[in-house]
């Protein structure tokens, strides 16, 4: 299909236009999370042809999912395949001449940087300041521009982080918040319009980048309450002075020499546990070693059992999420159990 036709209304559009339309063909973005915000990102940037999208996730569909991440099936969640792997599938079909990069792995600091690498943009989907913290340690080491955005309940709230030119997230938060203290899906649950809200105007800003049209980036921390109709916008000032990460250039997350091992997962009543070290886990075998419990389900992605009342997903990497608890020791134990330490 010619780019003429596919991309014409987007071409009409002044200030993207063809020169603009070539720029996004030749583009490759990080999609980091592919759940609500992440699913949103991917959709919006393959339809508006972004030549080569990488979309990192550690997930896997869950029917809970299907409210509000728009890229998956029911077939999806009743598979339960990994959401990048899923992610890919759909976006083949909605445009087949991009280039699509799905890696199903828990975003750590063995691998992020190589995972920014040869990207030109990286767009936040997550849904925890573990890894945003670690994004930003990264982005900011190599000078590459990243948009950050959260979105729990009818709130969201995102921003540009262009290093040396903008504060960075750390300037803006410096320390992540204490456990428990912030609302998160599963105590204040969440709504799609929200995550339509601050998804649109981080891939607007993501298209601004891209086509190289900064004086039209909104330059604030945009907040939203789409059930309170409140909206905000703070405009950033100059990067902090005392900023640990991008004047002080101590990247904490980076380089810290063991990362979390176990984490609870939002909106879940579940954790997920990760080896201490890179590992890889051969799935057969573990299936067949399992066999006695009852049914255990495995694809080339991952293996799935029920035991001790929990539903334990097995990956590749040695990841598990547990669901069924939000106790991260019971489900360390749970882990060492049946997968080994």
């Amino acid at each position: 299909m010619k780019m003429n036709e596919r991309y014409s209304r987007q071409i009409l559009f002044q200030e993207i236009g063809r020169e603009g339309q070539e720029k996004l063909l030749n583009s490759r973005v990080l999609i980091v999370g592919c759940g609500a915000l992440g699913a949103s990102h991917a959709e919006m940037l393959s339809r508006a042809g972004v030549g080569k999208l990488r979309i990192v996730d550690r997930d896997f569909v869950e029917f809970t999912n299907l409210q509000r991440q728009t890229l998956f099936k029911e077939s999806d969640a009743a598979e339960r395949l990994p959401k990048a792997i899923a992610a890919k599938n759909r976006i083949r079909e909605i445009n087949s001449d991009i280039e699509i990069e799905s890696i199903v792995a828990d975003v750590n600091n063995s691998n992020v940087e190589s995972l920014i690498d040869g990207c030109d943009l990286i767009l936040d989907g997550t849904d925890n300041f573990q890894i945003r913290y670690l994004l930003n340690d990264a982005c900011v080491k190599h000078e590459k521009t990243w948009i950050y955005g959260a979105a729990v309940s009818s709130y969201g709230t995102t921003m540009t982080i262009r290093p040396g030119e903008t504060p960075c997230l750390r300037c803006i938060f410096e320390e992540m918040p204490d456990a428990g203290s912030a609302p998160t899906c599963d105590t204040a649950g969440v709504i799609m319009p929200i995550i339509s809200s601050i998804s649109a105007i981080q891939v607007a800003e993501a298209i601004k980048l891209l086509v190289g049209d900064i004086a039209s980036l909104h330059r604030s921390l945009v907040q939203i309450d789409v059930w309170a109709n409140d909206w905000r916008k703070i405009k950033l000032a100059a990067p902090n002075e005392d900023c640990v990460c991008c004047v002080k250039k101590r990247f904490e997350f980076l380089d810290a020499e063991a990362r979390e091992f176990a984490a609870v997962l939002c909106g879940r009543d579940a954790v997920q546990i990760a080896p201490p070290t890179k590992s890889s886990i051969d799935l057969r075998t573990l299936a067949v070693r399992l066999r006695d419990l009852g049914e255990v389900k495995q694809n080339e992605f991952l293996v799935r059992f029920t035991a001790d009342e929990k539903e334990i997903t097995v990956f590749v990497d040695g990841r598990a999420i547990i669901k069924g608890t939000d106790d991260i020791s019971a489900a360390r134990s749970v882990y060492a159990k049946y997968v080994g330490v």
